[in-house]
């Protein structure tokens, strides 16, 4: 491997991952090191030199703490950092500009990202038990959701996400909360969820948030997900839906939102029915709601368009294509024992 490659294989702790699976008995231990090995070796992204950079010049901090049961996930320490070492931070910081998921706090410094993911987690977190299971999350981002569940309790978190600007952030944060020794294991993988093993079969929990409706066949998304979970393992899945009343399926003629790659969106009615068609049981919603500017907006930290963008100026009830504007529904569902 070449040097970002060995680089991130070393700051990514696969061995390490590769250590629980194997104190797990599970066959995944054989196998990950060289399939993250493959990947990194075939990595060709032009900004990754410019990405890496301040993180090789991060200042050396004292007694670092880091929270994780409160709105913005934060790293502290005594004493705080002087001038120079925050000016450090801060450069890290914007380098790895747009930030979409949050919000963070670093050392007395807001991260306030695109979206405010913690509104998110408080509709979801009083419905689910995660303490010492090992959990899966696809689809993570910067693991803004992975650093929530391993402050819930987690035994271990596994993030999973192609976007290299988010495995970046993720190894910013996860520079400092080493340091911390966060409870639990956290890790995030540059790998799709069709680079896992078929038939996994090995977490209790696994969440998919903001996926579902970028995949062209979401039964088999969902199929693969079911085949992630240990037999009685839960689905937290969250997805775009449709109001009842506009049908059963939209399938937008070209972009929603402005997104380019959005394929499907069903009614919340249709998406139980998709996660009964593939086997999952005790499916309930749990949240139905739009998404709104309070929820997600342009900040300091992401200047590109945001919600308020994609949406018709004339009627925000719509998007700038007339489609229903954007609306999220929250499901559990149950792998059968």
């Amino acid at each position: 491997m070449d040097r970002y490659a060995e680089f991130l294989y070393r700051a990514l702790a696969i061995e390490s991952l590769a250590d629980l699976l194997a104190r797990d008995q599970h066959s995944w231990a054989d196998t990950l090191p060289g399939e993250a090995r493959t990947l990194l070796d075939g990595l060709r992204h032009g900004d990754m030199k410019r990405w890496l950079a301040p993180l090789n010049d991060l200042p050396r901090l004292q007694n670092i703490e880091i929270v994780l049961e409160q709105a913005a996930v934060e790293l502290k320490c005594t004493p705080p950092p002087d001038a120079s070492q925050m000016q450090q931070v801060q450069r890290a910081l914007e380098e790895l500009k747009p930030w979409r998921k949050g919000p963070y706090r670093f050392f007395g410094t807001d991260v306030d990202t695109e979206w405010r993911s913690n509104l998110k987690w408080e509709r979801l977190a009083e419905h689910i038990e995660l303490r010492d299971r090992n959990i899966l999350d696809v689809g993570c981002a910067n693991g803004y959701f992975s650093w929530r569940m391993l402050g819930a309790g987690a035994r271990m978190v596994v993030g999973i996400d192609p976007s290299w600007l988010f495995v970046v952030q993720f190894l910013l944060i996860r520079h400092y909360a080493q340091q911390a020794r966060a409870p639990g294991n956290i890790y995030l993988l540059p790998f799709r969820l069709e680079h896992l093993p078929s038939n996994l079969e090995y977490f209790d929990t696994v969440f998919s948030m903001g996926v579902l409706y970028h995949r062209r066949s979401p039964f088999d998304h969902l199929i693969e997900l079911k085949q992630c979970l240990r037999p009685g393992g839960e689905l937290v899945l969250e997805t775009l839906v449709i109001p009842e009343d506009y049908g059963e399926v939209l399938v937008p003629r070209d972009r929603y939102a402005r997104m380019r790659n959005v394929w499907f969106l069903p009614s919340s009615k249709v998406l139980c029915a998709w996660l009964a068609r593939v086997g999952f049981i005790d499916i309930e919603l749990i949240d139905e709601s739009l998404t709104t500017a309070r929820e997600q907006r342009r900040t300091e930290w992401l200047k590109s368009q945001s919600l308020e963008d994609n949406l018709d100026p004339g009627d925000p009830s719509l998007t700038v294509e007339g489609y229903p504007a954007p609306r999220r529904a929250l499901i559990l569902a149950r792998r059968p024992t």
